[in-house]
């Protein structure tokens, strides 16, 4: 018995030191817990992916890589907990499905902000035109004059795409040219990029390059000879302001697809603040509910499992600032759900003693029974719930889905160890150690006498 009360105030002590980290922690502002959008407002933005000009095959990877390249930009630009996914849906308009990027940024709440967050990162592109064909494109019209249509137009027609593009580029550099002292960007490409740069150039010399930025043709230098070594310049008339953020968007990654904006929502920190206050006031009121049914219908042993409860809650809350979880409404519903979970194994075990009771057992070898019976119902009702939750992590399409059921997994295995162990511990600790009809009725629950 003693030994079993000195247990239990270590893990009673234990949980107050949680507790105070965690309320401290947080109105101090040194660990607060991390929001999702909806709690923290924020900006979520919708972007359309043309994928019309790549083949089927090549169309996951570049999606990936996409979101790979807006991540990288979003996360050094310090946007806190940015999430960026890609969605694949029926499109409207055609028989192609749509292709979509999702940005949600906590915390910026302007929508111009978030846009230039994100950025128009530079699409870089390396055509090849013959020296014939550009002739007769410059006898009509030159590239620095010419009207955009008719050049875009022209284009089209004059240049061959290739399959070297800024992915390929594993550095930009700002330069300056030696006669003019002009800026320039040096490029360096990788590996694959360096072959293939020296294959064009080896099989079109006298032919031109041209190098297109987001569409627009920059330079078409003629190949005068092979060059083997994967390096480049574009001149291109910059400015030494437009180098800079060239070479900062080539090294942060180009897009290997075109996005269009469609789509923005702006939640202020206003409804974010209501929500979470929502969801406090809601675990609130299920704890008091939940406490006052245990008490009343349990008596001793429910009790114990809201003393269990609090120690429950207190682990939860430091986990989430510990791993860290980003909590979202959704988040926060799965946390309530894990309560009712944490309860329920509660509930078996105390409705197994009652049956132990019952058959004529004493107190003690009800509790020991009781317990040792409940395990294998809690362990496999647990079990599913924790194969659903991963199924709904793995799976879910969203981030409400995801959040959802990242913080529900957790809270059944934390539950699992409150309910076996906390509760056990404690029952034990207070437990009457003589069978008496007062033992018995603060042990046993409902009408039963």
């Amino acid at each position: 018995m003693l030994k079993h009360r000195a247990r239990a105030v270590f893990l009673i002590i234990f949980a107050v030191l949680i507790g105070y980290f965690v309320y401290s922690t947080q109105k101090s502002g040194s660990k607060p817990f991390r929001l999702g959008l909806d709690l923290s407002g924020g900006t979520h933005l919708v972007y359309q992916a043309d994928v019309s000009k790549l083949d089927s095959t090549d169309i996951s990877n570049s999606m990936s890589s996409l979101r790979d390249v807006v991540e990288r930009r979003v996360n050094t630009l310090g946007v806190s907990e940015p999430l960026v996914q890609t969605e694949q849906g029926a499109a409207l308009s055609s028989k192609e499905s749509a292709y979509k990027l999702i940005v949600e940024l906590p915390g910026v709440t302007d929508v111009n902000e978030a846009v230039a967050a994100i950025g128009a990162t530079p699409r870089l592109e390396f055509r090849i035109a013959t020296a014939a064909d550009m002739k007769t494109f410059q006898a009509s019209t030159t590239l620095k004059t010419a009207d955009a249509t008719t050049t875009e137009n022209a284009y089209e027609a004059l240049f061959t795409p290739t399959e070297l593009t800024g992915r390929m580029v594993s550095r930009a550099s700002v330069q300056f040219n030696s006669t003019t002292n002009q800026p320039m960007v040096g490029l360096v490409f990788t590996s694959d990029g360096r072959d293939l740069f020296a294959t064009m150039t080896k099989e079109h010399v006298g032919d031109y390059i041209g190098i297109f930025l987001d569409g627009a043709l920059i330079e078409a230098p003629v190949v005068r000879e092979e060059i083997p070594d994967g390096q480049a310049q574009i001149s291109g008339g910059f400015t030494l302001d437009q180098a800079n953020k060239l070479v900062r968007d080539l090294n942060f990654g180009a897009l290997p697809v075109p996005l269009t904006l469609v789509s923005t929502q702006t939640i202020g920190p206003t409804l974010g603040q209501a929500a979470v206050n929502g969801g406090v006031e809601t675990g609130i009121v299920a704890f008091i509910i939940i406490a006052l049914f245990l008490i009343i219908w349990y008596r001793l042993p429910g009790l114990v499992a809201v003393v269990a409860l609090g120690v429950y809650t207190c682990i939860m809350l430091a986990l989430f600032k510990f791993i860290p979880v980003t909590l979202t409404s959704a988040g926060i519903a799965g946390f309530i759900l894990s309560i009712g979970m944490a309860v329920d194994a509660n509930i078996l075990i105390f409705e197994r003693m009652k049956e132990e009771l019952k058959a004529g057992r004493g107190v003690w070898d009800a509790m020991h029974e009781g317990f040792a019976r409940a395990w294998l119902s809690i362990r496999d009702s647990n079990m599913s719930s924790i194969i659903t939750g991963i199924i709904l992590y793995y799976f879910g399409s969203t981030s409400v889905v995801t959040g959802f059921a990242l913080v529900f997994v957790i809270g059944v295995l934390v539950s699992m160890f409150t309910a076996i162990t906390a509760s056990r511990l404690f029952l034990y600790a207070v437990a009457p150690s003589k069978t008496t009809k007062l033992s018995t009725f603060l042990i046993s629950n409902g009408f039963h006498k």
